[in-house]
């Protein structure tokens, strides 16, 4: 017993001898590190001191120590920020659902503002306002050189105020101006709708009414459809979506899943790693699930297409998503402001970072550009191709019930229906028509 605590001793005193070895190099190290840190401290106070007193106009010192802090922090990446004491009361209003603005989501990149998606029937939804969409003025004033704070907050104002956007938009030789009149975003955050037999979830924002409206949503479709045994599946549309509350995102994923990881978050200190996993339980009951994505899903967005495509549990189709795979902690700072700090980087099931590349669907599906009245106009007085029911003297058929004919009836009109969808929205409609082949084979 004696020798294995000497034994234990020794080692310690080993480790302690070793330590102290190399301690000096760098207790030397940290020492000049600090000293250099307190250097540019000084060096602040110094430029600080020195435009209050001699720069040509007075100026402010709470907005000089604002203006540096988010200098600090922006220079970081496009989504770390400081946010004042009023930024901060905002977005704890628009994690709730309801707010004022134009109703788009924008980003910083290369220096230009860059709209990541506009929110389903807000003022800029309406006036037109495109995902990629690029802000060059507002109200005239170039946003060139701003930080995405100061852009922001030109384009804030009282709600009812009108305001003009200068866009340029790839595709479109000019920059062209587009005026919205800013109204209180209420957002819901899922709606549903039945298309054919296939329900179909819009899911607009992650906040924290997301996952309630989702599950309310999807039974309400579920009883249009007279029963779950009546529909071939669920639509999870992430179209535009530019994402929110990381925690709704994993609620929204673990609605499908029953099992496994979601999602994984990394930090710079391996010990601030977490993994989440799924809970029992599958919202829709096995049935098939397509998800919908475009340039415009972002963040949350693309936790939950990430989490359903690495689990073979959805297939994901539309377009190559925003790719913006890091994670923002809001921290509280003194007098209610508080900063926005990346702090991981995120990955799906299978280990990959969707940072700056993206979630690749499955089936890629291009939304085609809507064609001119004229054209479809045209379209519409093309001749009818010709049946063997047109020709003269055919026979009838007389092999079908009352309720045969009936369910062919109802079948055109149901095809009829999914033609004029493919019209409207082509992406939509190739997932409907997906959920139905699907259903067809008794997946």
């Amino acid at each position: 017993m004696k020798k294995y605590m000497m034994a234990g001793v020794a080692g310690v005193l080993a480790g302690t001898l070793i330590s102290t070895q190399f301690a000096g190099p760098l207790l030397a190290q940290d020492a000049g590190k600090s000293n250099n840190v307190y250097e540019q401290l000084d060096l602040f106070g110094d430029v600080f001191e020195r435009i209050r007193a001699q720069y040509v106009e007075e100026v402010d010192a709470k907005d000089l120590v604002e203006a540096a802090i988010n200098g600090m922090l922006s220079s970081l990446d496009p989504h770390s920020s400081y946010l004042s004491p009023e930024d901060a009361a905002d977005m704890r209003v628009q994690t709730s659902g309801s707010f004022g603005g134009l109703g788009i989501e924008v980003t910083q990149e290369e220096g230009f503002v860059k709209v990541v998606a506009p929110m389903d029937g807000t003022p800029a939804d309406i006036a037109g306002i495109e995902a990629g969409d690029y802000i060059t003025h507002v109200d005239g004033e170039s946003v060139l050189g701003l930080t995405l704070d100061e852009t922001v907050d030109l384009m804030r104002g009282p709600v009812g105020s009108e305001i003009v956007i200068t866009i340029v938009r790839e595709g479109t030789d000019e920059p062209f101006d587009v005026s919205i009149v800013r109204d209180t975003i209420k957002l819901t955050a899922v709606r549903s709708r039945v298309e054919g037999n296939a329900v179909v979830l819009r899911v607009t924002t992650f906040n924290d009414q997301t996952y309630p409206n989702l599950q309310a949503e999807l039974n309400k479709g579920v009883e249009e459809l007279g029963g779950l045994d009546n529909v071939d599946g669920f639509v999870v549309d992430l179209r535009n979506n530019p994402g929110g509350l990381l925690d709704q995102a994993i609620k929204v994923s673990d609605a499908f899943l029953q099992e496994g990881e979601i999602v994984s978050t990394r930090g710079r200190n391996p010990e601030d790693s977490e993994r989440v996993n799924a809970t029992e339980g599958d919202l829709a009951q096995g049935k098939p699930l397509v998800v919908l994505i475009n340039g415009g899903s972002a963040s949350a967005s693309e936790i939950v297409s990430g989490a359903l495509q690495d689990h073979h549990r959805a297939v994901v189709i539309g377009t190559k998503s925003f790719g913006k795979g890091s994670v923002q902690t809001v921290m509280p700072l003194r007098s209610d402001g508080a900063m926005r700090l990346t702090t991981a980087r995120y990955y799906t099931p299978s280990g990959r970072s969707i940072q700056a590349l993206g979630i690749s669907p499955d089936i890629v599906v291009e939304q085609p550009p809507r064609q001119p009245q004229e054209e479809t106009a045209e379209e519409s007085t093309a001749p009818r191709l010709r049946s063997e029911a047109d020709l003269r003297g055919a026979l009838n058929n007389d092999s079908l019930t009352e309720d045969q004919r009936r369910k062919i009836e109802e079948e055109r009109t149901a095809a009829d229906e999914a033609a004029k969808l493919r019209d409207e929205d082509f992406q939509l409609a190739y997932a409907v028509d997906l959920l139905k082949g699907l259903s067809k084979i008794g997946q």
